[in-house]
C-alpha cells in the first residue's frame, strides 16, 4: 500500500511517498535517494521491494527539489538534506504502527553520504544501510581541475555577480540527452548508463529537473560525510557496492566507509553491475533488498 504524506520541516513541507507492507509493520525504514532523484525514481524502487518484505519504507522529495518545498528551486545543499532525513523520522515515528524504536536509514549513492552523516548525531537511526554510497564532497573536490580552493575562489566572484543581477545560475547535472554527451565528447559508460537512466523513460520524472543551483556548489565542496564516523555512528551498517568500477567512486567510497565504521556488519559487492544498474535492474536490486531485509530485520 502506497500513501501519499507530508513531512513537516519549519516553515515548508516534505512531500513523500510511505510504502506499507500487507500487515501493520513495526520496522521501518528512511530512504535517502541520489542527488537530482526524487521519490518516484530510484527511492520507491527499493522502498516498495522492502514494504513488499514486511518493511515500512519512507522515501521524499529533499528540501528546495521535487514536489516539496523551498525557496530557491534546485537547491543541493548537502547539510539540509541531512535535516531532512532527521525531519522524516519525525514524522515517521508518529505514524500508527511504526516503532520509534525501529526506525533504520538506506542511502544510495549521493543519499548513502548523507544518511551517513545524518546516522553519526541522530541515534534515533538504529541501523544504517548504504548502496553504491557517495561522499559528495570527496566527488565534487575530484571534479575541479585546478582545485577545490581555486574553484571556491570562482564561486565567489560568480555569486558576486549573481547577487547583483538578481538571475541564479543552474548547472545540468548530467546533459540532458546521450547526443549532447557525445557532442561534448562525453563517452564513458558510467555517465551514458546515468543519461539513459535519469533522461530516458526508463527512469525519467517529470520533477527531477536535472539543473542544479550552481551557487549551492560551495557548500558540497566543503562538505566531508565520513567526518566524525569513525568516533560517532556506532549503528550497525550493511554496504553493498556494485562489482564494476567506474568514474562514479562509489566502489571506493563504500570500501572507506566499510573501514571507518565502528560496526560494520555485512559487506555486499555484486558482481556483474555498475554504479546506475544498482537502481533498477531487477537482478540487482533483488540481490540487494534480499540482504538488506536479512540486515534491517536482525537489527530493528
Amino acid at each position: 500500500m502506497l500513501e501519499h504524506v507530508s513531512i513537516p520541516r519549519g516553515p515548508i513541507e516534505l512531500a513523500a511517498h510511505l510504502h506499507l507492507p500487507d500487515e501493520a509493520p513495526l520496522r521501518a525504514v528512511v530512504l535517502s535517494t541520489p542527488g537530482s532523484s526524487v521519490k518516484e525514481q530510484i527511492g520507491a524502487n527499493y522502498a516498495s521491494r522492502l514494504a513488499s518484505r514486511g518493511i515500512a519504507a519512507l522515501v521524499f522529495d529533499p528540501a528546495h527539489q521535487g514536489q516539496s518545498g523551498g525557496e530557491p528551486r534546485d537547491l543541493e545543499d548537502p547539510y539540509r538534506r541531512g535535516e531532512d532525513i532527521s525531519y522524516a523520522i519525525d514524522a515517521l515515528s508518529t505514524f500508527p504502527g511504526i516503532d520509534a524504536e525501529r526506525i533504520g536509514v538506506l542511502g544510495i549513492c549521493a543519499g548513502g553520504g548523507y544518511a551517513v552523516h545524518t546516522a553519526r548525531t541522530d541515534h534515533r537511526i538504529k541501523a544504517v544501510g548504504v548502496v553504491v554510497p557517495g561522499n559528495m564532497g570527496t566527488s565534487f573536490r575530484s571534479f575541479q581541475p585546478d582545485g577545490p580552493a581555486a574553484a571556491l575562489d570562482a564561486m565567489a566572484a560568480a555569486r558576486i555577480e549573481e547577487t547583483r543581477s538578481g538571475e541564479l545560475t543552474r548547472a545540468n547535472w548530467l546533459p540532458d540527452t546521450l547526443e549532447d554527451a557525445a557532442a561534448a565528447g562525453v563517452t564513458d559508460i558510467d555517465t551514458t548508463q546515468a543519461i539513459t537512466y535519469y533522461r530516458t523513460e526508463r527512469g525519467h520524472n517529470q520533477h527531477s529537473t536535472n539543473r542544479r543551483l550552481a551557487r549551492g556548489d560551495s557548500l558540497l565542496l566543503g562538505y566531508d560525510a565520513y567526518h566524525l564516523v569513525d568516533q560517532l555512528m556506532t549503528q550497525p551498517l550493511q554496504v553493498i557496492l556494485a562489482g564494476r568500477k567506474g568514474n562514479t567512486g562509489s566502489y571506493e567510497s563504500g570500501m572507506r566507509l566499510w573501514e571507518l565504521a565502528p560496526n560494520p556488519v555485512d559487506l555486499m559487492v555484486v558482481e556483474g553491475a555498475g554504479h546506475y544498474e544498482m537502481y533498477d535492474e531487477p537482478e540487482y536490486v533483488d540481490a540487494a533488498i534480499n540482504r538488506l531485509t536479512d540486515f534491517y530485520t536482525t537489527n530493528l
